[in-house]
């Protein structure tokens, strides 16, 4: 359960950071702007896996990089279901995508120190042994 809140915190501040960075992304409230997190975290979980999947060659092609379109899509998509949350422009989104992706690593590294799990470093070395006769 923990994980699903970190998660979703790391989009609601990744879009907060947004909305504060990029001028094309405007909440005219608090209300407006929680709603657009708890909508976009509702279209990220459901909505943008099966895009990730009909784009994959695509994403193969670009090395990972239409993921910020699909991303970018995802967040003019809250920003039309939500009201007095609005994305002026596909640039907009795209750079709000980008900064969401930057917050969500940073979420993502931090999600094994604030739950208690182990992280572990694995290092494999090639051990030759030499027989002297």
């Amino acid at each position: 359960m923990i994980v699903f809140f970190v998660a979703w915190l790391s989009t609601a501040i990744g879009l907060g950071f947004a909305t504060l960075i990029v001028s094309g992304i405007k909440a005219q409230s608090f209300l407006s702007f929680i709603i657009a997190a708890a909508v976009l975290g509702l279209i990220n979980a459901f909505i943008r896996p099966v895009l990730w999947f009909l784009t994959a060659p695509l994403s193969v092609v670009t090395f990972g990089l239409f993921a910020l379109v699909i991303n970018a899509l995802m967040i003019m998509l809250a920003a039309a279901l939500v009201p007095n949350f609005e994305v002026k422009s596909f640039g907009s989104a795209f750079l709000g995508a980008i900064i969401m992706a930057i917050i969500g690593v940073i979420g993502f590294i931090s999600i094994p120190l604030l739950t208690g799990a182990d992280i572990n470093w694995y290092s494999y070395e090639i051990h030759t042994q030499s027989y002297s006769q």
